[in-house]
């Protein structure tokens, strides 16, 4: 066990015992759910009320999740993008998490303005609202006017959150540590660097810096295009903890009612949203992560404004290149080219049934090939996807699994403000445009380039490894590391086979020999080593047969 994974769980033992107490609470509803003691199970709530006994497993595990606080909040949240670990039904639960914070008093936001910004909030802006336009588990916004006039938004981090977070991290961390050691059923799923990516992702959302620089590049990448605005950003009022951006004027995308009553089409809205997140993914390889229908504003003209850049996604040019090649593989209907491909993009598990992912890949594209791309749903179809590659424990690589799940959301965030919005049809011409892209004389230039580069590395270092090892053989250094699956338990049976063995012969002479001290003319030693050689015996009979068949080949 990690001494330092303990240490961790030591130091925070009062955070540790709250987090007990909230999971033990969520899990004391399926304790008690096969009784029927109404008196009991209507005393088992959540914290808004909810009577626990009547919701389902992946539903408790969000309410304990937004019970936990920021950490959890944020950790569902990163889940929820990883259905290939979790399922489409915790995905889909874990991805309505949201915080019911209350907000912290204005004096506080105020003196975390006049610390980080050097100057009073008079100072700095003409006119501030106390009163925040919305709180959420890290920042609360309030509105303000600059004294040049412009109506803006001012991000402010709530404080002492740092502390916090950082604490629960350390404590997840550790809990991961110990689980990948301990928890060989939980291995593959490698724990470890599902929290490292985590932590990466939610310290730098609690950076403002982060956010200011998306909203930068956001805004050079669609510079040209008017019918997308990215909220200008003014770095002198800007901090690790504040942001301060353009207010936009028009209509939040979650309020249904005031986007029928604007009088914009809606269906433009849908296809330039929709065609500006497939920009930013398939043309400049960085996007916005989190295509949620409030994170989009209709603004006049049916102009599309996106708000809190704070996650995004990167896909660097080798990514780019595999799923552009799965992509192609499936228009093709070629199933033995997207088997391949699914095995290059994943971590594969050593008993792997190629054949079998074949078979079912083929029954996956025969659903979608032939059919009219307005009736195709790619949202539906990338789910089916990833739950064939959860169905072979095969484990994505986490940009790309925060990829498909952009594009599921995309597509019901496209509908919900327009049903005829098809994201497949929005799609093809990108398609087009990758098939130019990779038969361009520049893309052909770059990976001969690449390939020149790898060829070059191997060239060089080959002869000098093989000398080294010429040189281990010639001295009779070289050594030889083999990795014995399994090999454990077979061995810890065998030496208690031999330890039983001897204890039961060793006991029989002094039983025969009536070894001192002797009762009833029997040898205690003699009789006590009888006891403790069955006793190993029947535990090791128990361990073969829970092993299973004892005259199995495997």
């Amino acid at each position: 066990m990690k001494i330092d994974a303990i240490a961790r769980l030591e130091r925070h033992a009062k955070r540790l015992g709250e987090i007990a107490a909230v999971l033990g609470k969520y899990g004391l509803a399926d304790m008690f759910g096969g009784f029927d003691y109404p008196w009991l199970n209507n005393r088992l709530r959540s914290a808004d009320g909810q009577v626990l006994a009547d919701v389902s497993t992946a539903a408790k595990v969000r309410l304990a999740l937004t019970e936990l606080g920021t950490t959890g909040i944020k950790l569902g949240q990163m889940l929820s993008t990883r259905a290939d670990l979790i399922g489409p039904e915790m995905t889909a639960e874990l991805a309505e998490l949201q915080a019911n914070v209350p907000a912290e008093p204005a004096e506080t936001a105020r003196q975390i303005l006049q610390t980080d910004l050097g100057r009073p909030v008079e100072e700095l802006f003409a006119e501030f609202e106390d009163t925040p336009l919305a709180a959420a588990s890290i920042a609360q916004v309030h509105c303000a006017r600059l004294h040049s006039g412009e109506r803006v938004v001012v991000k402010v981090r709530r404080s002492g959150i740092e502390a916090k977070v950082g604490t629960d991290l350390e404590i997840v961390q550790a809990l991961a540590e110990l689980l990948e050691k301990h928890s060989p059923s939980l291995r593959p799923y490698q724990p470890v660097a599902v929290v490292r990516q985590f932590r990466r992702t939610l310290l730098r959302e609690m950076d403002f810096t982060y956010e200011k620089r998306n909203l930068e590049e956001f805004a050079r990448h669609f510079a040209a295009e008017p019918d997308v605005h990215i909220p200008t950003v003014y770095p002198d009022l800007c901090s690790h903890q504040i942001i301060t951006m353009e207010r936009l004027n028009g209509v939040p995308g979650n309020d249904v009612a005031a986007l029928k009553l604007s009088g914009e089409d809606l269906t433009e809205f849908a296809r330039r949203g929709a065609n500006m997140y497939l920009e930013m993914v398939f043309r400049d390889g960085f996007y916005h992560a989190d295509p949620h229908p409030g994170n989009l504003v209709l603004m006049p003209g049916s102009v599309v404004g996106v708000i809190d850049c704070g996650q995004v996604g990167r896909i660097d040019d080798e990514l780019r290149d595999e799923v552009e090649a799965l992509l192609l593989a499936i228009v093709e209907n070629d199933s033995g080219q997207v088997t391949e491909q699914v095995l290059r993009l994943g971590a594969v598990p050593s008993d792997f049934p190629r054949e079998r992912l074949r078979a079912d890949l083929d029954d996956f594209m025969a659903d979608y090939v032939g059919h009219p791309l307005r009736d195709i749903n790619v949202g539906g179809a990338l789910s089916s996807l990833i739950e064939i590659v959860r169905r072979y424990h095969i484990t994505l690589p986490p940009p790309l699994a925060v990829l498909l799940k952009t594009l599921i959301v995309l597509e019901g965030t496209s509908r919900r403000f327009s049903p005829e919005v098809s994201l497949a049809e929005l799609m093809q011409p990108f398609c087009q445009r990758m098939v130019m892209r990779r038969l361009s004389p520049s893309r052909l230039l770059r990976r001969a380039r690449r390939t020149y580069r790898d060829w070059d590395r191997l060239i060089t270092l080959l002869p000098r490894d093989l000398a080294d090892l010429l040189a281990r053989f010639r001295d009779g250094t070289l050594t030889v590391h083999l990795d014995h699956r399994h090999l454990d338990p077979i061995v810890n049976r065998l030496v208690l086979g031999v330890l039983t063995a001897a204890i039961f012969l060793g006991s029989s002479q002094l039983w025969s020999n009536q070894a001192q001290p002797v009762l009833f003319g029997v040898s205690i030693f003699g009789a006590f080593g009888y006891v403790v050689s069955l006793f190993l015996g029947w535990r090791l009979l128990r361990a073969i047969r829970k092993s299973g068949n004892i005259n199995s080949k495997d």
